[in-house]
Parts: structure tokens; C-alpha cells; sequence
């Protein structure tokens, strides 16, 4: 199993779910029936998506950091 095939899946299935949470917070305002849950379906996946985002962020300068320790250059 392929570890950044399948974080860069579940990053883009994560924005998924954030778009579709914030399209129901909309219509929980518009309606004027929100609560306090409605405002989480949003917050969670946002949540994971500041993770995956920073792993998927990090992982060209990991790479290249790798690459320059393992040829011997400082």
C-alpha cells in the first residue's frame, strides 16, 4: 500500500465532505434552523484536512531532504 497514494485520496475526499458540510451550514442559516452540531459537520473535516494538508505540504522538501542526506551533501 502506496502511503502517500492513499493520504492524497483521503485528503481529497476530506475537501468532499468539508464542501458538502459547509453547503448544509448555508442552508441551516437560510432556513434559521442552526445548531451547534450543523457548525461540526464543517469543523471535522476541516480539522483533517489542516493534517493531510500539511503532510501532503511537507512531502516534496522531505523527499529532497532525503535525497541530499543519503548522497553524502551537507
Amino acid at each position: 500500500m502506496d502511503w502517500n497514494k492513499s493520504v492524497r485520496q483521503t485528503h481529497r475526499w476530506l475537501s468532499i465532505a468539508f464542501t458538502l458540510g459547509v453547503i448544509v451550514n448555508i442552508v441551516a442559516v437560510a432556513l434559521q434552523s442552526y445548531a451547534n452540531w450543523v457548525g461540526l459537520l464543517a469543523g471535522l473535516p476541516l480539522a483533517f484536512l489542516l493534517f493531510t494538508g500539511l503532510y501532503l505540504f511537507v512531502l516534496p522538501y522531505s523527499v529532497r531532504w532525503r535525497r541530499g542526506r543519503r548522497t553524502g551533501e551537507s
